[in-house]
């Protein structure tokens, strides 16, 4: 089995994406809020304290994303709301033994799970984005659907509220 993953992770038309490494977040973040590379890069260097060609560190990102749960999130013109997904929507329940026993999802049964909304989904090291159940990653990951999920943020678009004007 593997994953269905749109290019469109990869394939920014930009030179600042094709002289970046370690920016796996900043691809997610910008295809999960549809703003452009620069812009994304741009907002995770100054509000994840991200440095040129290194990873944004987990804990950065942990910590911010529920700050923007409270805030709501705004990258370039496009205003998000944010959604920290819990133990409960990240890991599998079972019972053995009469013991309850929690194990980590993968990233095939996260999007069996959620087969609608977009998530920038964190998997060891690495980061990406789940749309709709497709997966937006490097094309090499796609025979990777058992890679465990350690972390997930709902990303949703909020509507931006024009008035018009007739006169």
């Amino acid at each position: 089995m593997y994953l269905n993953v749109n290019e469109a992770y990869s394939k920014f038309d930009s030179k600042l994406a094709k002289e970046e490494k370690n920016d796996c977040f900043v691809r997610s973040l910008a295809v999960a809020s549809g703003s452009q590379y620069e812009t994304a890069h741009q907002f995770v260097r100054d509000e994840f304290g991200r440095e040129d060609k290194k990873g944004t560190e987990n804990f950065a990102i942990y910590a911010n994303m529920l700050r923007y749960e409270e805030e709501g999130m705004t990258i370039g013109n496009s205003k998000c709301e944010v959604k920290v997904l819990g133990k409960d929507r990240i890991k599998n329940v079972y019972k053995l033994k009469g013991e309850v026993i929690y194990r980590q999802k993968t990233i095939s049964s996260f999007i069996k799970d959620n087969p609608k909304g977009t998530y920038v989904v964190g998997v060891a090291k690495h980061a990406l984005t789940i749309k709709d159940g497709e997966v937006f990653d490097w094309n090499a990951n796609k025979f990777k659907p058992t890679r465990k999920v350690q972390s997930a943020y709902e990303i949703k678009s909020k509507k931006s509220e024009t008035q018009l004007s007739l006169f």
